[in-house]
């Protein structure tokens, strides 16, 4: 058993918390936070065993094997770091980094460690994106021409931590890295060139964000992220045959069905998910550490998630400055 544990109280751990109680091989054991009585009362609501007064106890304890890490952004690499050095696997929350140059530390620190350390992407262990990946990589669609992608949600919060450039806030960083990381999975690649056009918010963030990558074989891919906009995700690949479309890409249900569509005709694939999301990731990463498997999002993964990602905010940046 893979026994876990848990920095910090924030809101997504209600969606890992019922997955590592179903996950075959996992129990959580442990819950930390920066304040002993959120972390006492947060442990009697969950039914978590224990609570700790601060991350580094939680490390320290030789009872846990691995650690979730859902803290702000601008935590990410230091925490991660820190767990590598107390010997423990990591599942750290999407974005690992915000500078690829930090994920060439994690790895040599990983691997000198020997232990595993995963950037967080549950959509990537989903059913739908195997399906979707094997249609376009059997030819269903001819060539991939062009990928049109986003995910939104309407952010009311004015203090709201995606806004606070202090802890790496931004709806790119947020929602911007999943219509970016599935166009170059299904590319296989990252662009050779990325344009990038944000609307800053007054705290100095992008609250939207729009981006064009172009690759090596000639496609191009249209991505947009908002905290502006209604909640949607969408994912339309047009090949030089047909076209695919991915009902919520990012966030699939227990049922969903891909439409495949080829001169006048739809036709339309059913595809069975899970009925409780991110026990697939969790259970990916019990394989990693506990088998020897690869990791589905590998480091290598999340560098050229973290440099595409930079590319675009330094495009914006210089084209439309704030």
């Amino acid at each position: 058993m893979l026994r876990w544990g848990i920095l910090g109280t924030a809101r997504i751990n209600g969606r890992l918390i019922p997955a590592f109680r179903a996950a075959r091989r996992s129990t959580l054991m442990a819950v930390a936070s920066r304040d002993r009585a959120r972390a006492d009362a947060y442990a009697r609501e969950w039914s978590v065993p224990r609570a700790f007064d601060g991350y580094q106890p939680l490390l320290d304890d030789p009872a846990i094997d691995a650690v979730y890490i859902p803290l702000p952004n601008s935590d990410h690499v230091p925490w991660t770091l820190a767990a590598i050095k107390a010997g423990k696997h990591v599942l750290c929350e999407k974005p690992l980094v915000l500078d690829p140059a930090d994920i060439d530390r994690i790895a040599g620190a990983a691997s000198e460690a020997g232990v595993v350390v995963e950037e967080g992407f549950m959509y990537r262990h989903e059913p739908l994106t195997a399906k979707a990946l094997e249609l376009i990589g059997g030819g269903a669609i001819g060539a991939v021409r062009a990928l049109i992608s986003g995910f939104t949600f309407a952010l009311d919060a004015g203090t709201n931590i995606r806004l606070n450039p202090a802890l790496g806030g931004g709806s790119l960083w947020d929602v911007g890295s999943y219509p970016v990381t599935y166009t170059q999975l299904i590319i296989g690649g990252a662009p050779q060139t990325v344009f990038g056009h944000a609307h800053w918010h007054a705290s100095g963030v992008d609250d939207d964000f729009t981006g064009l990558l172009r690759f090596e074989s000639g496609a191009t891919a249209n991505i947009y992220s908002g905290f502006r906009a209604a909640y949607r995700t969408w994912l339309e690949v047009i090949g030089s045959d047909a076209a695919l479309t991915v009902p919520n890409p990012f966030r699939p249900g227990p049922l969903e069905t891909l439409e495949l569509r080829r001169g006048g005709t739809i036709e339309r694939i059913d595809v069975t998910g899970s009925p409780e999301i991110f026990v697939r990731e969790v259970e990916d990463f019990e394989a990693s550490v506990l088998d020897g498997t690869r990791p589905i999002v590998s480091l290598e993964e999340s560098r050229r998630t973290a440099a595409t990602l930079t590319a675009l905010y330094a495009s914006a940046r210089t084209l439309y400055p704030q």
